[in-house]
């Protein structure tokens, strides 16, 4: 398969014919066409022990997940999970336990949030976050960064935040992580989750505002990364806006918050579940809770 065809976006497309079979809402395969990656996307969840609501609306997505989408491979979390504002890391305990309910996998990588305690000094720091979410088999380690396969494809979850503030960037320890695996593993694909966002897709005009969204150094991110044939996707949030962008040939995918208004608006409570084949995404669709 060329290149092109390979990194195509196929939306919800209809593939098979006669003994094809629906997946989730999202099109059809044929029996000899089965996906080789199916998943789910949650970002900004933004659970908040001073709000039960959020806790709440995260029960009803592991139940979701677990009902609907239970033949996901994994979920990939995106940061700023929980506001990291309660003594003793309840809030990321209390996050955990609902999310080890989910029947498949999931893996998360830090947002602002959790990087940036409120008020200063509470407990939960980057190794309290390695130590409660960190300790899976499967999972190999890279300094704040961590690594997972998955058949064809290689999962890398890189911390993009910067301690103390909002914005954040790809650190040299990061970006020559990813380099030397896009460069060392040509036939694998691979899927890049963190939480700053690769560009300016909402069109802001504040130099503050796109500062503390769009990744510092993304000019040199793209330079280093966005060449490689086999980096098929990078997934982030933080702006809690929906956006799919094609940048060098690579999909770029920021998912709108899962938590915004905490009022059970359907709109703020989604989740996107992407399906594989070969590398490109066959089909991708956002979900409401409700």
């Amino acid at each position: 398969m060329d290149e092109m065809s390979r990194r195509s976006f196929m939306g919800k497309a209809a593939l098979g014919a006669a003994g094809t079979a629906a997946l989730s809402g999202c099109g059809t395969l044929s029996f000899l066409e089965q996906p080789d990656l199916r998943f789910i996307h949650v970002t900004d969840t933004h659970c908040d022990l001073g709000k039960p609501k959020t806790f709440e609306w995260l029960e009803r997505f592991v139940r979701k997940v677990n009902t609907e989408y239970s033949a996901v491979d994994f979920v990939l979390v995106g940061g700023d999970n929980f506001n990291n504002n309660a003594s003793d890391k309840d809030d990321a305990l209390r996050f955990k336990r609902i999310m080890d309910q989910l029947k498949m996998p999931y893996y998360a990588v830090r947002g602002n949030k959790e990087s940036t305690p409120a008020p200063p000094g509470t407990p939960l720091g980057q190794k309290d976050f390695d130590d409660i979410f960190f300790q899976k088999r499967e999972m190999r380690i890279r300094g704040r960064d961590w690594k997972v396969e998955k058949g064809k494809y290689v999962i890398l979850g890189i911390d993009t935040t910067i301690e103390g503030h909002g914005n954040g960037v790809f650190s040299k320890r990061s970006l020559d992580f990813v380099e030397n695996e896009l460069k060392r593993n040509s036939g694998m694909h691979y899927i890049i989750l963190n939480h700053q966002t690769y560009h300016n897709f909402w069109g802001g005009t504040s130099d503050k505002d796109i500062h503390k969204y769009v990744l510092n150094n993304v000019d040199e991110v793209k330079k280093r990364l966005f060449k490689h044939d086999n980096l098929a996707m990078t997934l982030s949030g933080h702006k809690h806006k929906d956006d799919i962008t094609k940048m060098d040939g690579v999909n770029v995918v920021s998912t709108v918050g899962f938590i915004v208004g905490n009022d059970g608006n359907p709109d703020d409570h989604r989740f996107r579940y992407v399906r594989m084949k070969n590398g490109a995404i066959d089909a991708q669709r956002l979900v409401s809770i409700v």
